[in-house]
C-alpha cells in the first residue's frame, strides 16, 4: 500500500490516516481500539465472535503476508475454529456484505487481492 495515499482520518485522537476505502495508510498503528472504533465505521459492535475472526485473518497475514480473500478465509477459520465457524454464512453473519473486506479493515490489514 503506498503509505501517501491518504483519504482522511479516524475519529480518534492518535491521527490515524485511512486510506480512500478506509484501510489502514500504516498498519503498525493498528490496535484494539483502533479496530473498535473501524468497526464503529462500520456498524458493528465487535463480540468474542468476531475478535477470533479477526484473530485467524491477522494469524493468516503474519503466515502468508497477504489478508485472504473469501476461500482462503473459510478455510483457514475452519481450521483455526471447526468446521461450524468455518462457513461463509457464519462469517456474513459476523461482517455482512463482503466479509474478506470488512474483516481486514477491521484487522487493520491490506485489502484482499481479490475482492473488488
Amino acid at each position: 500500500m503506498n503509505d501517501q495515499t491518504l483519504y482522511r482520518y479516524l475519529d480518534s485522537p492518535k491521527k490515524i490516516k485511512l486510506d480512500p476505502e478506509g484501510y489502514l495508510v500504516k498498519q503498525e498503528q493498528w490496535d484494539v481500539e483502533v479496530a473498535s472504533l473501524l468497526a464503529e465505521e462500520e456498524g458493528l459492535t465487535l463480540t468474542d465472535q468476531h475478535w477470533e475472526i479477526i484473530q485467524v485473518v491477522r494469524d493468516f497475514y503474519a503466515r502468508y503476508e497477504m489478508a485472504p480473500a473469501m476461500r482462503p478465509l473459510v478455510k483457514a477459520t475452519q481450521q483455526a475454529l471447526g468446521d461450524e465457524k468455518g462457513r461463509s454464512i457464519y462469517l456474513m453473519s459476523l461482517f455482512p456484505g463482503s466479509p474478506p473486506k470488512r474483516i481486514a479493515r477491521i484487522a487493520g490489514l491490506p485489502k484482499p487481492t481479490n475482492c473488488l
